[in-house]
């Protein structure tokens, strides 16, 4: 073991975790992100980008499905999708899993991180790539989403952290250009940190997505790769009605389309919205 390098996450200065490399699989820059690939005997094989960890054998199932199921299940007829971001492929393949879901349009900055993924995590995308449905576009999604003149009923931001060329996806010019790429009553959801560590980052958000969208709130997941405790999403629409679904209605879509989850249910995404204490009193003052 002593001759085992270790891996420090750089996100927050005075503290962090830390991962033994039992095997550097890659180490590169490309020319949006300095990229690591390694194996961790707990964790399997972990991706990080510029020095964060992204996203683990392991446990990338948490993220992936409470990202994605908790607003397809809430709407009534999602039939457009855009992904903005998510080159690991995870969002894509549980998007994919959704049969009545007619288009999915995915933007990646980086083909790179796509085609690492692909090559070190094949389960992340289980072949949704090839899926009929996507139109896979390579640019920065900021300026897309700027551009575009298409609608979608979802969008889902899998960005890294507001840091580097993740910085334009938390801002208030990308929210304003989100808002108007939504239809009539779609939902915009996010990842959005680790409250108890990104609290600043989050009450920006928040005050943010309240400017375009009636009902904003988070929704969480405990995720162990992610360190600091509860995990939020941020979730915007103008329909309040998405998040006040009934439970059995719920249940019953899920049963209906006969899909299995290793973390969503319909219990977990009605519960998901209660918050704790301490991060209902935080929103509350802003």
């Amino acid at each position: 073991m002593h001759n085992q390098k270790i891996w420090h996450e750089k996100l927050y200065n005075n503290l962090g975790q830390y991962f033994l490399i039992d095997q550097l699989l890659y180490e590169n820059k490309t020319p949006y992100h300095e990229v690591k690939i390694f194996k961790n005997s707990i964790m399997g094989k972990i991706m990080t980008i510029d020095g964060v960890v992204q996203t683990t054998e392991k446990d990338e199932f948490i993220y992936h499905e409470m990202l994605t199921h908790v607003p397809i299940f809430s709407h009534e007829s999602i039939k457009k999708v855009l992904i903005i971001g998510g080159g690991d492929g995870g969002i894509l393949r549980e998007v994919c899993r959704h049969m009545n879901i007619e288009s999915i349009t995915m933007v990646e900055i980086d083909l790179n991180i796509i085609s690492l993924c692909k090559k070190y995590f094949p389960n992340h995308s289980k072949n949704a790539y090839n899926d009929s449905r996507l139109k896979l576009i390579i640019d920065d999604a900021s300026i897309f989403i700027k551009n575009t003149k298409k609608k979608f009923d979802l969008i889902i931001s899998d960005s890294t952290d507001p840091i580097g060329c993740g910085k334009k996806l938390f801002s208030l010019e990308f929210y304003s250009n989100c808002k108007k790429r939504l239809v009539k009553n779609g939902i915009f959801v996010s990842q959005n940190g680790v409250f108890f560590l990104q609290k600043k980052e989050i009450l920006l958000t928040y005050k943010k997505l309240k400017k375009y969208f009636y009902d904003v709130q988070f929704y969480q997941a405990h995720v162990p790769t992610y360190y600091g405790g509860t995990m939020l999403f941020c979730w915007g629409t103008d329909h309040k009605a998405w998040r006040k679904i009934n439970f059995k209605d719920l249940k019953l879509k899920i049963k209906n389309k006969q899909l299995y989850f290793n973390y969503y249910n319909a219990k977990i995404h009605m519960n998901s919205f209660n918050l704790p204490q301490y991060i209902l009193n935080t929103l509350d003052k802003s």
